[in-house]
């Protein structure tokens, strides 16, 4: 039962207590009690660490105000450190409000008012904060006031609150616990003389209904066409009452998270900062402890645009844990500054483990955020470092699509979505190394084929601007989502910009002997269509039936991780410096492509709705695509790159493809070159699957007929060993655990040099006894399977004498030697093969000591030579 009292009476009990209370300063961290009287002479578009903006860009701290600068639906402001979690005897809820536009149109579609009970789907605050629905309050601009929704008969007596919703008007909310049941009472109030305007009241509400967390919202769903029209102000929150729970752990900011990396005694650290205002601090400050106390090592500017503050410092101890503070000042009040704190430990160098493990990331969907499932089973395995592969965001998640332009607002839109993988992994972050590199949806597109940094031409947008290739964003924007998500790596090999100034990253990062190559590999990709016009291609799918990408898509001029990227991949081959005893390849995606759709279909536009096979069927009618966003084209491109990674007998470790997979590249024939895990999506919208309708050839006895060898729609050589396809599990969500979503890790083996390929569904314990990965994990291999090539001849065998565990470095002779292949082997004895006819170079020893030996020549037998290295 609701009614309406329109009276004016006032309750001067209560009103005295709102007075004692709006003369304290704000109160952190008390169970019963909050108050906020948003300080005055402070104006930023970020709230502070008690709130979660939706979305930031439409909301701004404004002298003593919280303002929404949009008049659109659903923008709310969520409370993270108070909520209701035990309605017990009630609760006060007050807050203090007025439009800040006349032009805004009355109606019961407008209206200002907060959120009692917001939920979301996944049982956390922060889902709470992003998607959480509860019971609306609030008063339209027609002046009705309302308990859930705005009342569909006209109140006559309404435009009575009108003139002071314009200026200023006081929402009570009282509720109290009478004979055992909830009764609601919501007041309008003159601020001044604390006079009660109208009231409205619910009886026998579902303690249901009020549990959870608390917003402030402003609604317009009726308003001029023009977006950016500022809509209401709110000040002097009040929350008071025993069901009022503090949370002073769940504040988020102004340091919201830290990324680093450790390599070769250089430590890159970003700090991750909101948009402050200007009468924030400018820099942040770095310390570790001496003597007990706390240092300030270092300090560094904000970026205006990423809000990051990136140190490094060189010659740091990497054999000992290190915590670090980062510091900041904030302004709380008019010349009033409050410190600000954020720890971590910067782990030593793994250097003397026996096994390094790495935990692998790709398709960071919101569904499931925040995504405890993952992170919690993270813990458990213990990574020495993190590798989120790409699509760190999407273009929608955390609702409220995508704002492009203007430039200020775009970023704005970027790093709320970003703040939103920071707030979910951040605990990890903290304190254990990682790597992020950005793919396509991190920079607002669908594909990407970054054809050396260029520009889109103008006026395009969509696939349409995507197939003519470059980036659609503009220059300054895509280097401020590369800020914020690689400035902590390693500094790039060569950092020359390509077009538009646009940076690059691509660089090398040693951990515990471990050696990872970090390349872009869309960044200098061509564009398909333009090179390819009989192919008729949208959206990189050919839409031409008598077009064969195996037989006429290879064509000059076609890039894929371009010849800045392979001469670093060459030079990182040959270097073993720094102890390193196992090399891996990073990269956003696969060089392959792995994936079938029914035969009609000529563009994986139709996946998310491809249906879901139960557990051992089939699709009838499956046959294998030439995706050009796949890393399978161009076929020379992914031939050289493939060619040179083996030489590292290294192991290839990406994302993008949302369907979890290790295989084994082919270049001449299948099985002679690098092992490839690509991880499963975190929460994976786009389902794809691999179902070919021929079984591959000389799979394991037993194995599904979509493992053995293959060629892939562009006539690459593959051998599939292990796949996740999606598959009917009967768990609730169905669109989050049905589509095989979950995470990779790889452990390299010291001694042995054995590497362990593992793919962990969601939602799985990895450390219970009984834990099952996706079927067909773990896929274990040698590090010198990733180079098992067929031996033409052999080199004579080495015997070292003096050095354990050297470098051994083959060449082919010719006018420039060439690189065959570079190792650290294992004991003091190797038997280098080569592959075909001619001169050969061996360098063998270690730490930039090698001795030469030119001019051999290869025999047929092996070991019918042996070469002994005294050192």
């Amino acid at each position: 039962m609701t009614k309406n009292n329109f009276s004016f009476y006032s309750f001067a009990i209560i009103t005295i207590f709102w007075l004692v209370l709006f003369s304290c300063s704000h109160e952190d961290g008390k169970n019963g009690v909050f108050t906020d009287h948003f300080p005055d002479g402070v104006q930023r578009t970020w709230l502070g660490p008690d709130y979660w903006s939706n979305p930031m860009q439409d909301w701004q701290l404004n002298n003593g105000h919280i303002e929404c600068l949009a008049s659109a639906r659903n923008r709310n402001v969520n409370i993270l450190t108070y909520r209701i979690d035990d309605v017990k005897n009630g609760f006060m809820f007050s807050i203090k409000m007025g439009l800040l536009s006349d032009t805004l149109p009355p109606s019961k579609n407008n209206w200002l008012g907060i959120r009692i009970g917001s939920k979301g789907q996944f049982h956390d605050y922060r889902d709470d904060a992003i998607y959480g629905k509860g019971l609306n309050i609030g008063i339209t601009t027609k002046g009705e006031m309302f308990i859930g929704e705005p009342p569909v008969k006209e109140d006559k007596n309404a435009i009575l609150l009108v003139p002071y919703l314009k200026k200023e008007i006081l929402l009570v909310t009282n509720l109290k616990k009478e004979d055992g049941k909830y009764h609601m009472t919501v007041s309008a109030k003159d601020p001044v003389s604390g006079k009660v305007l109208a009231t409205v009241e619910q009886e026998n509400v579902p303690a249901q209904n009020l549990t959870g967390s608390l917003a402030l919202v402003s609604h317009f769903g009726e308003t001029a066409k023009k977006r950016d029209i500022p809509t209401g102000w709110f000040d002097d929150l009040t929350l008071t009452g025993s069901a009022v729970t503090a949370y002073p752990d769940h504040a988020f900011g102004p340091i919201l998270f830290s990324q680093y990396t450790l390599s070769r005694k250089i430590l890159k650290l970003t700090a991750q900062m909101p948009p402050v205002g200007a009468q924030d601090g400018k820099t942040v400050g770095l310390q570790v402890k001496e003597n007990g106390n706390w240092k300030t090592i270092a300090t560094e500017d904000i970026d205006p645009d990423a809000r990051t503050a990136t140190f490094r410092i060189k010659d740091w101890n990497d054999s000992m844990d290190t915590p670090y503070r980062l510091t900041y000042e904030m302004a709380v009040g008019k010349g009033k500054k409050r410190k600000y704190f954020y720890t971590g430990t910067i782990r030593k160098d793994p250097r003397n483990k026996k096994e390094i493990v790495m935990a692998a990331f790709t398709g960071n969907n919101d569904l499931g955020f925040p995504n405890t499932e993952i992170t919690e089973a993270v813990k458990k395995i213990h990574p020495d470092i993190l590798f989120f592969s790409g699509d760190q965001i999407y273009e929608p998640v955390g609702g409220y699509r995508v704002q492009r332009a203007p430039l200020d607002k775009s970023i704005l839109d970027y790093l709320r979505k970003w703040y939103l993988y920071g707030w979910e992994y951040g605990e990890l972050l903290r304190n254990i190394p990682s790597i992020a590199i950005p793919d396509d949806h991190d920079v607002y597109h669908g594909n990407l084929w970054g054809a050396g940094g260029k520009a889109t031409p103008p006026g395009l947008t969509g696939s349409t601007a995507h197939d003519a290739g470059g980036y659609k964003m503009p220059a300054r924007w895509v280097n401020m989502v590369q800020r914020t998500q690689t400035s902590h790596l390693p500094d790039p090999y060569d950092p020359t910009p390509v077009e538009q100034g646009i940076t690059v990253y691509y660089t090398a990062l040693n951990l515990g002997g471990v050696s990872f190559a970090i390349v872009e590999d869309r960044k200098f990709k061509s564009a398909p269509k333009p090179l390819l016009p009989e192919a008729e291609i949208i959206n990189g799918w050919p839409q031409n039936p008598n077009f064969n990408a195996a037989k006429e898509a290879d064509v000059p001029g076609a890039t894929l991780l371009g010849k800045r990227q392979l001469d670093f991949l060459d030079a990182w081959a040959q270097d073993w410096s720094d102890g390193t005893w196992m090399k891996a390849l990073l990269s956003q995606t696969i060089f392959e492509n792995l994936a079938t759709l029914p035969k009609n279909d000529k563009s994986d536009a139709v996946v998310p709705r491809l249906r879901i096979m139960e557990k051992g069927k089939y699709p009838p009618d499956d046959v294998k695509v030439s995706d050009f966003d796949s890393d399978g084209w161009p076929q020379t491109g992914r031939r050289k790159a493939v060619e040179t990674i083996r030489k590292a007998f290294a192991i290839h470790i990406a994302g993008d493809q949302h369907l979890g997979s290790t295989t084994q590249y082919g270049v001449d024939t299948w099985k002679d070159a690098s092992y490839a895990l690509c991880v499963p999506s975190i929460s994976n919208y786009f389902p794809r699957r691999w179902f070919p309708s021929t079984p591959g050839k000389n799979r394991k006895p037993g194995a599904p007929k979509y493992t053995g060898d293959f060629f892939d729609g562009f006539g690459n050589r593959m051998t599939v060993y292990a796949v996740a396809n999606p598959v009917f599990t009967g768990k609730k969500p169905s669109n989050l655990y049905d589509r095989s979503a979950g995470f990779g890790v790889v452990r390299f083996h010291r001694d042995t040099r054995q590497i362990d390929i593992e793919c962990w569904p969601r939602g799985v314990d990895p450390t219970v006894p009984d834990a099952r990965q996706y079927p067909g994990w773990p896929v274990i291999i040698n590090q010198k399977d990733n180079y098992n090539r067929k031996a033409w001849g052999w080199l004579p065998k080495i015997m070292v004498t003096g050095l354990t565990q050297p470098v051994v470095k083959v060449y082919k002779e010719g006018k420039k030697n060439e690189l065959v292949y570079a190792l650290r082997i294992t004991g003091n004895s190797f038997s280098p093969r080569v592959f075909a006819a001619g001169r050969y170079t061996l360098l063998v020893g270690d730490n930039g000591t090698f001795k030469k030996y030119e001019g051999l020549a290869p025999t047929k037998e092996k070991d019918t030579k042996t070469l002994t290295i005294n050192f």
